[in-house]
């Protein structure tokens, strides 16, 4: 398995030029079961990232174009009335796939954010009164741009705690962007692309993922993590017991991508800041900044 997973890495790098470590924060959020935040400038690889590891995945992928008039039952289907059986049929919406990109989700309306909720949580979605169970994998990969754009609306923090990670691709170091620029459209590469796992290896891979061990000492450091975040005085709020969660399924996963059954201190550093970041709320006055900065303020942290 850890060599089909290196091999994901690799198509996906192939597509997504120069962002290795992104690329494995967002396949270690799949492995963890999460959905991803993917936040930046418009035009960096947001959307191209989710059709890669779609095609790479071999999941059934849906994109949903987020827009200030689009309606949650655009999202999650309608019934109709047949006029031939004299009954309505429901007419499942786009919600229905293995993975759903959400587009642009801060330019819909909270109403309509708001529809994911119950499928992101639950991995299922009512409608029309009955409860419909979503495929097995399940995820949602929602692409925001920086909320002081125009037409934006921001996510709650219901919305944004579902997300189990966050991460920014940020502008191409030169090397990639000159291969970027003199090479193939990326839409044709992206036409070529091969599956290398199966939906059912993924889910295979992310038992794998949960079976990865969690020393005594290692949940005593998560545990300093979560109590340095509710005392610290940088924040309004700390992390509840479900961001603890999230913190040791993602670090599980980074460790199995680096061919691992055990979870190591360092893992935790490297996911931390990308599972916390949208989680915190900063006191006034104090900025958050990127993940360097949250990764430099949760040093503090002494490592057992």
């Amino acid at each position: 398995m850890h060599i089909l997973l290196n091999q994901v890495i690799a198509q996906a790098g192939s597509i997504i030029l120069g962002k290795e470590h992104p690329i494995r924060l967002a396949l270690s959020c799949l492995l963890a079961r999460g959905h991803l935040l993917i936040e930046d400038l418009p035009g960096v690889g947001k959307t191209t990232l989710a059709h890669v590891l779609a095609t790479t995945l071999g999941l059934r992928f849906n994109r949903i174009q987020f827009t200030s008039d689009l309606m949650p039952a655009d999202i999650l289907g309608v019934a109709v009335y047949e006029r031939g059986t004299g009954e309505f049929r429901f007419h499942p919406g786009p919600i229905f796939a293995h993975l759903v990109l959400a587009d642009e989700i801060n330019r819909a309306t909270p109403k309509t954010q708001s529809a994911l909720l119950e499928a992101m949580e639950e991995q299922q979605v009512t409608s029309e009164g009955e409860t419909r169970p979503l495929p097995e994998p399940f995820f949602v990969i929602a692409t925001q741009n920086p909320a002081n754009q125009i037409g934006t609306f921001p996510l709650p923090e219901s919305q944004l705690d579902r997300f189990l990670l966050r991460i920014e691709l940020g502008y191409p170091e030169a090397a990639a962007e000159r291969a970027l620029l003199a090479g193939r459209d990326r839409r044709e590469l992206l036409a070529e692309l091969k599956p290398v796992l199966s939906p059912a290896q993924l889910v295979q891979a992310q038992e794998l993922a949960r079976a990865v061990t969690v020393s005594p000492a290692l949940l005593d450091y998560v545990q300093a993590l979560l109590e340095y975040s509710r005392r610290s005085p940088r924040f309004l709020t700390g992390l509840s017991p479900r961001a603890g969660l999230a913190l040791l399924g993602a670090a599980r996963a980074w460790a199995l991508l680096a061919g691992r059954d055990f979870v190591l201190p360092e893992d935790v550093q490297i996911v931390l800041p990308h599972v916390v970041g949208h989680r915190l709320q900063q006191a006034q006055g104090d900025t958050l900044g990127g993940s360097a900065s949250l990764a430099a303020w949760f040093a503090e942290v002494a490592v057992p």
